[in-house]
Formats: structure tokens, sequence, C-alpha cells
């Protein structure tokens, strides 16, 4: 068979930005070792194989020397973990996706006459965090009363994003790449991002994190919405960025979540402080390390408390073992936006947009599923 000429160094970048090691992918290439010092090369099969393997574009692997891969969007986060500065392509795949669907939804609101939302833009970093807190609650139907009675996480996260939805964002909630359940999202690299726009707003929420969390990152994202600004994020509740934007976005996300005013009458401070925090979680369906913030913030712990108390929290949180499964087409809707979902079967069912891509953007090939999706969201035939 003909070899194709390779620069050595163009496998070790396909590898490396994959986050493989050489342990990994031997099984299906045996001679990669050999690939990579120079002493072999791959057939051209064998090298679009190994692109796939690293989900690298198979183009790539005949430049000279490795591209510079930058984020579409603008970089927030604080992480200092190793390869911070060289996304991978899960992390790319993903944003790439979502602007792809931006794109698709902006030309259809264009097209069926929807208003620009005057809510994105409508803030800045000197706009006050009590009152921006409130506005983005009061647009959002958003009611701490409400919350109180919603059984579990889930069910507050689900609610939360129906609000989202019904106010106009795009909010996609996913795990994995795609429909891939092989390639799964890491929230250490990131837990969300925000595609600010005045028709098609996006807010993507990493769904590999607990639900917990996960209302803080929306709530994060959303704050990056009103301010008009795209953005990656690695939001913490423990604040610590050297971003002046994301120090006003958590700010603004944790009173929109648990206002501080209603925390100083729930706030219990005779209790055991474990036993306080799971209960005003509970309460409040954000995590407990949101509650730990807050509780510093009424003045009820030290900084170095805590500091401390974060640490040790974070770590059980990291041992709980994360659920699977459910509901596909709920499943699906989440991962693409109930709104976008909608809006793109409707467009297709009516010849609008091609099936081909309809597929792409929703991450699936058979047309019996795109109908039960359909149907599933009350648009199908």
């Amino acid at each position: 068979m003909i070899q194709v000429e390779i620069k050595p160094e163009m496998l070790r970048w396909a590898r490396e930005r994959a986050r493989l090691g050489l342990g990994k992918l031997t099984k299906a290439f045996p001679k990669l070792d050999t690939w990579e010092r120079g002493e072999a090369r791959p057939t051209l099969k064998q090298l679009e194989r190994f692109a796939k393997a690293t989900h690298a574009p198979v183009g790539y692997l005949f430049l000279q020397e490795p591209p510079v891969e930058r984020l579409p969007i603008p970089d927030f986060r604080t992480s200092k973990k190793e390869h911070a500065d060289h996304p991978s392509p899960d992390m790319l795949d993903t944003i790439y996706i979502c602007q792809q669907r931006q794109e698709w939804y902006r030309d259809f609101a264009h097209s069926t006459g929807e208003e620009q939302l005057a809510f994105v833009g409508s803030a800045n970093l000197k706009s006050d965090i009590v009152a921006t807190a409130a506005s983005i609650r009061q647009m959002l139907g958003f009611d701490i009363e409400e919350r109180r009675r919603i059984p579990t996480w889930t069910d507050a996260l689900r609610r939360f994003i129906e609000q989202a939805d019904t106010l106009g964002v795009l909010v996609m909630c996913s795990g994995v790449v795609q429909n891939n359940t092989h390639r799964r999202l890491d929230p250490g690299e990131f837990r969300g991002f925000a595609m600010a726009d005045t028709l098609a707003p996006l807010v993507f929420i990493n769904g590999g994190d607990t639900k917990a969390a996960q209302m803080f990152t929306l709530a994060h994202e959303l704050a990056h919405i009103w301010l008009g600004q795209s953005a990656v994020s690695d939001v913490q509740a423990l604040w610590i960025s050297e971003h002046q934007t994301e120090q006003w976005c958590n700010k603004v996300a944790a009173e929109l979540l648990v206002p501080l005013e209603v925390l100083r009458e729930e706030y219990r401070k005779s209790n055991e402080l474990h036993d306080e925090i799971n209960r005003l979680a509970r309460r409040f369906k954000v995590s407990t390390l949101v509650i730990l913030r807050r509780i510093h913030d009424v003045g009820g712990i030290t900084l170095q408390q805590f500091q401390q108390e974060y640490r040790e929290e974070l770590k059980r949180l990291l041992a709980i073992p994360k659920g699977s499964g459910g509901n596909f087409y709920l499943t699906q809707a989440a991962r693409v936006s109930k709104r976008f979902a909608r809006a793109l079967v409707a467009s297709t069912l009516e010849g609008q947009t091609l099936h081909r891509d309809a597929f792409r953007m929703l991450g699936f090939s058979k047309l019996n599923t795109f109908h039960d999706l359909g149907r599933s969201l009350g648009v199908g035939i």
C-alpha cells in the first residue's frame, strides 16, 4: 500500500490535542510509536482513521507544523490546569456546532419577523448587582418561593431553563459532544459559555457538572447575556478571577439565585454549619458551595473558614457518582434547546431547511428519530 508523507510531530500534536496517551491508541494503531518517531509512515486509510480517532481534521495532519487553535469567543476561564491554553477538540467542536445553531436561528428569527431582545446588552459592569439580579429574576418570572416547593434540583434546573427559553434564550445543556457518549465534556475544562446576540442569545451548560452547579452556571451565563458579552467560563462559587467581568457575573448570579436579603432571614447561625448548608441548599436549590459563599457574605463565617470548608465540600461533591439515563427525546431537546429544536423541526418539515442540515445540527441521522423528536415537541407529523 502507498504510504503518505507526514511529519511525525503532526501525529503527536493530534494525539496530545485529543488528550490521548500512546497506550490508548496503540491497540487501534500498533505502529503509532514508529510513526511518531519517523521510522514508518501510515497509509492514507490509516491516517484517516487516526484523524477520526483523535477528532482532528485530516487536512491538518499534512501541515508542516501544528496550527495555533484559539477559541472563537473570549476566554474568561481562570483554570491553570495543564493544556489550559490549548482547548480540547471536544470543547472546540461544541462551540463550533453552537455557533452554527445560533447562526441558523438568527436567520430564522429574521425570516419570521421576531423582534430584537432588549435585555441583551442592557447592563454594564457599573450596573448595580442587586438591581440587575432583580431585573433578570423579574423578566424570567423566577420565583424564590416557587423554587422552595420544587422537589429536586433536576426539576428546579428544568424550570429555570424553561423560563430562559420562554424569554428567548437558547439554552443548551449537554455533557457530551453532540450525541456521542464517547466524547464526554470535562467540567474542569469549562462549565459553560454565553454567545450574546439580540435575536439568538445562546447559553451552553456543561451537563457533566452536578445539577446544582449547573444552576449557578446558567445564572452566570445569563448575566453575560445581560452584558451583551460572549465568553467561555469556568464559574465557581469561590469567585477567584482576574477578570472584572467574571467577578461581576458571579455576583449577579449569586444574588439572582440566593438574594442576600432573603438569606439573612433564612440563615440560622446557631445550627451546625454543615446541617445549615445542606438545608439552605435544598431550600434555594443551589450548590452547597454557593450557600457557603453566601453565608460568608452575610458574615456567618470568616474568609479562612470559608476557604477551608469550600475545599472540603468540593472534595465531597467530586466523589459523588453522577447519574445517567432518562428519556432520549427530553434529553435531546435539552441538549439543543427546545426553542431551537421546535423551530428547526418546523422549518425542515416546511421545506425551508434541508434534512441533511437539520440532522447535522441535531446530531443524529435517522429520519424516524427526527419525526419522533418533532412529535415530542408538538411540531411533528
